[in-house]
């Protein structure tokens, strides 16, 4: 019997982690992610996935963050009985996070549906409910740090501090006589409430996450780190109007309440308030206070309570924060793709005295990304809103290790007899660490799977590829045709205006709507146009 791996996220991309590892009898999946960013990234979420969810025995889930655990609801709602073994931590938060989770996708669902441009289109339906996802959180099964536990026959696993946000982990496999070790996402030095990854080393296999494979950031510790978000909150502050954070709700909202926290008590930003303006945020954050006496750099304080901080979970009380200025706004998600964050954006963008401060990774086609990348105007639930506002980032609040933190993990797990996987990064992050891993001989082979690949792992012997990956999934990855179309939209009134004479301007649109034509199929009578 032979060890096999089978990718199904992940791949060339930052999110929708999902490895599936077979032996003998028994299958296992580490991590169950959504797919999140553009529009045709998204779509993969509702594919089929690349496997029966009642063959499934087990899912190890590394952490509790939505690209590595949100599809967990729509495994269970087809078919899978296994248990979902994580840390207690991790199987705390995710009572929220999955059950949140749920709630957007049926949110969504309802609000495309309602939108004018989509009448007599098919309607959305959610990936999952918030019943699914409630019912995948009670099949979690905690088990400690650094315990072996049997999740299917034929597997050994456990669990290792990965350092990334509260109840993180690696994930050390044994079976068949190979050694595989999964990184997860791995924290970066100086980060704050947790201790640095930790594993052993001496591996056959080593999946290694590559979101920041091609960035160097200034090593700053978190003292300093607070000077730069003091000297931004205070920047935000003169200019007059509000300064809006879009935050992941989990770990980075708390890293900023606990800089925030500090700045306020030593006086150093005034009399400012912060209104944390995510319910989800709101409840992970009760979970940080459970676990306050394992959290690092509080100084034995209630930072979570701190007076200067304000927890905002009504609706109406949202709506009322468009009519201030000068407060600080933390709201999710973190890449703007769905929540809070849109309406706070809608009414923050257009005004040249506020200020929007991305502390997170902004994958490429996500809301975020188009922001930070300088577009002077986007889409925002179907309607074009002009950027004025200050677009400002802090890097070093990113719960992920650099490229040099990277390579020092690598180094740490040596020796790796077989093979050393790069995953969870876009292709251009993946390729600089991938060359620096092998003009470092890190690995004897050093592997950058793609969506639908399969390999056989043997102990002490390179991987072997035993099937391809799949190009229509890899084609969805990055920018998409939807955000080259937001692109052209928000621009084209503006540029049919620059044409100065009526009947060229005219002749114009004529030709456009003539070069679409071109591109159209012709439709069978009775015969529905099929939605790319």
């Amino acid at each position: 019997m032979t060890l096999s791996l089978h990718v199904h996220g992940a791949a060339r991309t930052v999110t929708g982690s999902c490895f599936e590892f077979r032996s003998g009898g028994s299958r296992i999946l580490l991590d169950c992610g959504l797919f999140q960013g553009s529009r045709s990234l998204e779509a993969l979420n509702y594919e089929a996935l690349g496997f029966d969810p009642k063959s499934i025995d087990a899912v190890v889930l590394s952490h509790a963050h939505i690209d590595h655990s949100g599809l967990l609801p729509r495994l269970v709602a087809e078919g899978f009985t296994g248990a979902i073994w994580c840390t207690i931590e991790t199987s705390d938060l995710l009572e929220f996070m999955l059950a949140d989770a749920g709630r957007i996708q049926e949110y969504e669902a309802e609000r495309r549906n309602r939108r004018r441009d989509r009448v007599g289109e098919e309607p959305f339906q959610p990936i999952y409910t918030e019943a699914n996802a409630l019912s995948a959180w009670r099949m979690t099964r905690p088990v400690p740090l650094g315990e072996w536990f049997e999740p299917a026959p034929g597997f050994r696993i456990r669990l290792w501090n990965a350092g990334h946000i509260l109840g993180s982990a690696s994930v050390e496999l044994e079976a068949e006589g190979v050694r595989v070790l999964y990184s997860g996402d791995v924290g970066p030095d100086n980060k704050s409430f947790h201790p640095d990854p930790d594993s052993p080393g001496g591996y056959d296999h080593v999946i290694c996450e590559s979101t920041y494979g091609d960035r160097h950031r200034e090593q700053v510790s978190i003292e300093e780190r607070r000077r730069l978000l003091e000297a931004e909150i205070l920047g935000a502050r003169a200019r007059g109007g509000n300064l809006v954070v879009p935050t992941f709700a989990l770990e980075r909202t708390q890293e900023l309440l606990l800089d925030i926290a500090t700045l306020a008590s030593s006086g150093r930003i005034g009399n400012a308030t912060v209104f944390v303006d995510s319910p989800l945020a709101n409840r992970t954050t009760t979970v940080f206070r459970k676990y306050a006496d394992q959290l690092e750099d509080t100084g034995g304080h209630d930072i979570f309570g701190h007076p200067t901080i304000r927890y905002v979970n009504d609706v109406a009380e949202s709506m009322r924060l468009n009519s201030m200025s000068g407060a600080i706004i933390l709201a999710a998600s973190g890449m703007c793709e769905a929540g809070r964050i849109r309406h706070h954006l809608f009414y923050n963008l257009p005004r040249r005295d506020s200020t929007i401060l991305f502390v997170g990774f902004q994958a490429e086609g996500s809301l975020g990304r188009v922001i930070l990348d300088g577009a002077q105007r986007v889409k925002i639930s179907g309607r074009d809103v002009t950027v004025r506002a200050q677009v400002r980032r802090i890097e070093s609040y990113s719960a992920h290790a650099d490229q040099t933190e990277l390579l020092a993990w690598i180094k740490e797990r040596r020796p790796i007899a077989g093979s050393l996987f790069l995953d969870h990064g876009e292709s251009g992050a993946i390729e600089e660490l991938r060359k620096l891993a092998e003009a470092q001989s890190l690995a004897p082979s050093i592997i950058v799977p793609e969506i639908g690949e399969s390999y056989e792992l043997a102990s002490r012997t390179q991987a072997r590829r035993t099937r391809t990956g799949r190009p229509e999934l890899q084609q969805a990855i990055g920018r998409d045709w939807q955000n080259n179309y937001a692109d052209l939209a928000i621009s084209l009134k503006r540029r049919l205006g620059n044409i100065r004479d009526a009947k060229a301007r005219q002749k114009a649109i004529d030709e456009m709507r003539q070069v679409l034509d071109s591109y159209t199929e012709p439709r069978e009578p009775g015969k529905r146009r099929r939605k790319s």
